[in-house]
């Protein structure tokens, strides 16, 4: 448990107006989130099924974990924890990021490349993943494909104008790629371990509560940033992926928000707002039946009913959203 979170196992409500005070109410990181098994583990002669003995971890323990040790120094230890929170959360991009930036710390370059790869690819928007894939493979001799890279930073920084959010981000990006593609002999340097900078739990608090107030006035990109923000602090929160997979959906990335809703499940089985949210998805691509399958999940959690599932019920009466 991470004392003062407001994070937890949330309530989600799309047909009611969303509160900043919501999170306030919220307590409790880890008992949201299972321990999940990692896949794979267990081979050769022992007589078990891989599902049997493969270890188990908790996503989110072993992310802050990895975080701690990161901030000691201890890069290796913060590798092998962050490779944990992968094996059980491959689709979760920031510790895939945070995976990268261990290894590099760590002088596993080639690795590093491979995690930012991993996080570039499931979540394109971030930053920090798209810089430091491109430093990395500048240093591992790779122009071309640093090249690359620096191409989409610039086009999305031309696209930013200064009163765009991500502006100076942009712009020290674009500055730090060429700068390591211009280094002699593509030795360029990683961002420095001591520099980086972690939210606390205080400021992914304060983060998570900026979304939700981002939400409730419809801005969106804003929205998804603070949610990095808090992600960072939090890692691969289950409350936090379902928010972004609604902010997804409301900008029109179906796809988008159907991964996110999958991930925040395989971390939370039971989280009333995934399963609710997943089902109106669901609702909307017209998949009636694929609904009311997660409706009756919810009405099993909810023996005495629950707001999520009347939402979800009164979604798929109305073949819709029954406030559109």
């Amino acid at each position: 448990m991470i004392a003062g979170s407001h994070l937890g196992v949330c309530a989600m409500r799309s047909d009611l107006v969303l509160s900043a005070a919501f999170g306030l109410a919220l307590v409790g990181v880890s008992l949201a989130v299972a321990p999940v098994r990692a896949m794979g583990g267990g081979g050769g002669g022992g007589g078990q099924m891989p599902s049997v003995s493969a270890p188990e971890y908790n996503a989110v323990e072993e992310y802050q974990r990895g975080t701690a040790a990161f901030q000691s120094g201890k890069y290796k230890d913060a590798a092998r924890d962050f490779e944990h929170v992968t094996e059980v959360q491959p689709k979760v991009a920031i510790s895939w990021y945070m995976l990268g930036m261990a290894r590099a710390a760590a002088g596993d370059v080639k690795g590093a490349a491979h995690a930012y790869e991993r996080s570039v690819k499931i979540d394109p928007d971030p930053i920090d993943a798209r810089r430091e894939y491109a430093v990395s493979l500048a240093r591992l001799k790779q122009k071309d494909k640093a090249a690359a890279q620096l191409e989409v930073l610039k086009a999305r920084a031309a696209t930013c104008n200064d009163a765009c959010p991500q502006a100076a981000d942009l712009k020290a990006a674009v500055t730090a790629v060429e700068a390591a593609m211009s280094a002699a002999g593509g030795t360029a340097s990683l961002a420095s371990p001591a520099g980086l900078m972690f939210a606390s739990a205080g400021e992914g608090d304060s983060a998570y509560v900026r979304a939700v107030s981002l939400i409730n006035e419809r801005r969106y990109p804003e929205a998804l940033i603070a949610l990095q923000q808090a992600q960072q602090a939090f890692g691969p929160h289950p409350d936090i992926i379902t928010y972004q997979g609604y902010v997804w959906r409301k900008l029109g990335d179906l796809e988008r928000a159907e991964s996110l809703y999958r991930a925040a499940l395989a971390i939370s089985p039971t989280h009333r707002g995934a399963s609710e949210y997943y089902g109106e998805l669901k609702v909307i691509r017209g998949d009636l039946a694929g609904a009311r399958a997660m409706l009756a999940k919810l009405d099993t959690q909810c023996a005495f009913g629950c707001a999520e599932a009347e939402a979800l019920r009164r979604w798929i009466d109305h073949g819709g959203d029954p406030a559109s």
